[in-house]
């Protein structure tokens, strides 16, 4: 499978999206940590960071016995220069433009 099509099948779930927003407001959880924030359980949450992992959206490193988890935001700016940039550029700007110029000009 593609890594956009990895990174695009990871994002689609909203318990993986939780994560990663757990992940972007403090770096570095372990797994019990990430595990109480949501009501799954220890298993569950481990197929899920697994998956994200997979799609390069997290990365693990041991630290003694625990394993700490972060974020990597690399393929999510991928995706967004590859998928949605290049949708935001000229055409839409100037489409938007004609749009608040019209709704400016009604009574």
């Amino acid at each position: 499978m593609p890594d956009d099509d990895l990174v695009f099948k990871a994002l689609a779930d909203p318990t993986r999206r939780f994560l990663l927003d757990l992940l972007f407001e403090r770096d570095g959880r372990t797994l019990t940590e990430l595990e109480t924030q949501v009501e799954m359980t220890r298993f569950g949450v481990m197929k899920h960071l697994k998956l994200l992992e997979e799609a390069g959206l997290v990365v693990a490193r041991k630290e003694g016995r625990e394993k700490r988890h972060f974020l990597n935001p690399v393929p999510i700016r991928q995706i967004h220069d590859r998928w949605i940039d290049k949708y935001t550029e000229r055409q839409v700007t100037a489409l938007l433009d004609l749009k608040t110029e019209l709704e400016g000009e009604e009574p």
